[in-house]
C-alpha cells in the first residue's frame, strides 16, 4: 500500500474504553511511520482528553468503525476541532478486510490507521449535528407508533380469548363504534342488544343483529380491569404520539420549503418527508448520482 497521509490515526470504539493509534512519518518509498498508542475512556473528559492529544499532535484525518452506537459521542466532540478542518470518517466494517493475527484492540486501531494513511477508506453519510437531532426525534415517533400498534394487538388478543370477535365486522376496532363497545364491556362485561344499538355509528347499525352474535363473550372482573389499563395505556400511547409529532413540525420549520417539495411528491406525505429529510439532510454532496442515494434509501428500515 502507498501511502498519502503524513499524519492519521484510527481508533477502535467501545462502550468504556477508546484506543488510538497515531500513524506519523514522511511519505518516502518503504519509510516506515512513528506508531504512537493512546488509550482513553468514554466519559466526557476523556474525550476532551482525545481531542487534545490529536490536537497536539496536530492530526487532521480520524477514522473509526461504526460500532453501534458508541461512535456518536466521540464523532460529537471530535467534529468540530481544528475548527472544522478535520477530516473525521465513520467506516462500516464490513468495508474493512479483518486484520491478520491476533485479534487486539491495538491491532484494530492500528489497522484502520494504516488503511487511512493509504487513502483505503471511505466514510459512511454523516450529516450534520442539527440533521441527527431530527432524525432521533423521527426514528422514535417510528418506535412509538410500534409501541401503539403493539398495544392494539394485546388489546385484541384479550377479546378474541374471551369470545368478543369486534374484527369480524369492524374494520378499526378502534373506531368510535369500537371504543363504546370497549368502553360498555370494561363497565359490565357483556353487551346486550340495546347497549349494542347505542355503542354502534353509521352503517354498522344496519347489521346489529349480526354483530351481537359476534360479541357473545364474557369478561371477568380481572378481565375487565385489564382491558381499562390496556385502553389506558393506548391513550397515552396516542397522547405521547401527537406530542413526538409536535416536536417533529416545530424542529422542522427551517425546512419547510424542502418538507413542502418532497410532500409535492406522489406516495409521499409529510410525515415521510420529514423521515427522508431526517435520513439524508439537505446536501445532496455526499451522493454523487442519482442511484447512490437511491442503493443508500433502499439499506434504510422504514
Amino acid at each position: 500500500m502507498e501511502d498519502i497521509l503524513e499524519c492519521c490515526c484510527g481508533l477502535d470504539v467501545h462502550k468504556e474504553s477508546i484506543v488510538a493509534c497515531l500513524l506519523k512519518g514522511p511519505l518516502e518509498a518503504k519509510a516506515k511511520p512513528q506508531r504512537e498508542i493512546g488509550e482513553f475512556g468514554t466519559l466526557s473528559k476523556d474525550l476532551n482528553d482525545l481531542q487534545n492529544w490529536l490536537e497536539a499532535e496536530e492530526c487532521l484525518h480520524v477514522a473509526m468503525e461504526s460500532t453501534g452506537i458508541y461512535w456518536q459521542p466521540v464523532y460529537s466532540v471530535l467534529e468540530h476541532a481544528f475548527c472544522d478542518e478535520r477530516h473525521l470518517l465513520v467506516v462500516n466494517a464490513r468495508h474493512m478486510k479483518q486484520v491478520p493475527g491476533r485479534k487486539t484492540d491495538m491491532r484494530d486501531a492500528e489497522w484502520i490507521a494504516t488503511l487511512l494513511r493509504a487513502g483505503l477508506l471511505k466514510g459512511s453519510f454523516v450529516p450534520k449535528q442539527n440533521i441527527r437531532d431530527l432524525r432521533q426525534l423521527t426514528r422514535y415517533r417510528k418506535a412509538v407508533v410500534r409501541d401503539i400498534t403493539s398495544q392494539k394487538n394485546r388489546i385484541e388478543k384479550l377479546l378474541q380469548a374471551s369470545g368478543f370477535r369486534l374484527s369480524s365486522f369492524l374494520a378499526d376496532i378502534f373506531s368510535v363504534s369500537g371504543m363504546n363497545i370497549m368502553q360498555v364491556l370494561v363497565k359490565v362485561g357483556s353487551i346486550s342488544e340495546q347497549s349494542l344499538d347505542r355503542c354502534l355509528k353509521g352503517r354498522t347499525r344496519l347489521k346489529t343483529a349480526e354483530i351481537l352474535s359476534n360479541l357473545n363473550g364474557t369478561l371477568s372482573l380481572p378481565q375487565r380491569q385489564l382491558l381499562n389499563m390496556q385502553l389506558a395505556h393506548l391513550v397515552d400511547l396516542q397522547d405521547h404520539l401527537k406530542e413526538v409529532e409536535q416536536q417533529i413540525r416545530n424542529g422542522f420549520l427551517d425546512f419547510e420549503g424542502s418538507i413542502d417539495l418532497l410532500d409535492s411528491i406522489p406516495g409521499i406525505d409529510k410525515t415521510a418527508a420529514y423521515a427522508i429529510l431526517a435520513e439524508i439532510g439537505q446536501n445532496m454532496s455526499a451522493f454523487p448520482t442519482v442511484q447512490h442515494i437511491c442503493s443508500w434509501l433502499s439499506q434504510k428500515c422504514w
